[in-house]
């Protein structure tokens, strides 16, 4: 069946008012569109969570910053609604900045992300996180779904939105959907497409490094940083912007236990990132936080 299409906030709220006044779930997946296979595992996800499910295609301008690629940014609309219905998508809402912007790019009120917002892509991107918040909670306000689904692959953006969620008392279930990978191991992403073959080869170092680093866990965290950095001092064309090992939560440096490992480099002109979760095991580790953990 083809989505409902909504352009505006009124259009939606008229498309959902049957399934809000029969209060079955709703399940929700933002997207900025590109809909690859990763984005495909997210609706499936949210397809056995919802009785309806409701996909967002927006990419916003607040979450890119001065001279990042937000123009040049890909929008496959055709493709991206065709992906939607052979999934069973029920709407599908299309907005456009003034909608979702109505005192214009950056006006009224935008969404502190907190301390966690500052580290790592914080540290790098300094608005990005106040974007992607803002209209986050946007979209969520508009939408009201009983649960959303979001990929692993931006991590440290799903952790803010569950803090978001938490902090704003919204009351919705925020999913996680682990990363879709290519063959070869790289991280499905709407930016690939921007890599030439040769940039795609160096691209894949990002995954092996992260690999290499889960696979020395049992060594502890000095181990896994040794790891991942001897991969990607391997190739010169990889520029690193920040390596780090993390608590699940972007809080501290673990000695033990659960931790995630997150990698972000630019390739060419391209800027990727990826990240993996691990468990370290007993070994001491001198490893600093993930405040000053970049580089």
């Amino acid at each position: 069946m083809t989505p409902s299409m909504a352009d505006t906030v009124h259009e939606l709220n008229e498309a959902l008012t049957p399934t809000r006044l029969a209060m079955s779930p709703v399940a929700y997946v933002p997207t900025m569109g590109a809909l690859h296979d990763g984005h495909t595992e997210l609706l499936r996800t949210a397809r056995a969570l919802g009785d309806v499910v409701v996909v967002s295609i927006f990419v916003n301008p607040t979450q890119f910053g001065e001279g990042e690629d937000f123009e040049r940014y890909p929008r496959t609309l055709d493709a991206d609604l065709a992906r939607c219905e052979k999934e069973g998508v029920d709407v599908v809402f299309v907005p456009d900045a003034a909608e979702m912007y109505p005192f214009g790019i950056g006006g009224g009120p935008m969404i502190d992300p907190g301390p966690r917002g500052t580290v790592l892509e914080g540290a790098s991107r300094p608005t990005h996180f106040r974007g992607v918040l803002t209209v986050v909670t946007k979209l969520l306000s508009i939408v009201r779904p009983s649960q959303a689904v979001f990929g692993e692959k931006d991590y440290q953006q799903l952790v803010l939105i569950r803090d978001l969620v938490r902090t704003l008392f919204l009351g919705i279930g925020i999913v996680g959907v682990p990363i879709v990978r290519e063959a070869d191991g790289l991280a499905l992403s709407s930016r690939n497409a921007y890599l030439t073959e040769e940039e795609r080869r160096q691209a894949r170092t990002l995954s092996r490094a992260l690999f290499a680093g889960r696979d020395a866990a049992e060594a502890g965290a000095a181990a896994v940083m040794d790891a991942a950095r001897g991969v990607l001092d391997e190739v010169s064309e990889v520029d690193v912007d920040y390596l780090a090992l993390t608590d699940p939560e972007l809080d501290a440096a673990p000695e033990k236990g659960d931790a995630r490992l997150l990698v972000a480099a630019r390739v060419g002109a391209t800027r990727l990132i990826d990240n993996v979760g691990l468990t370290l095991g007993e070994a001491p580790s001198d490893i600093a936080s993930p405040r000053g953990a970049a580089g």
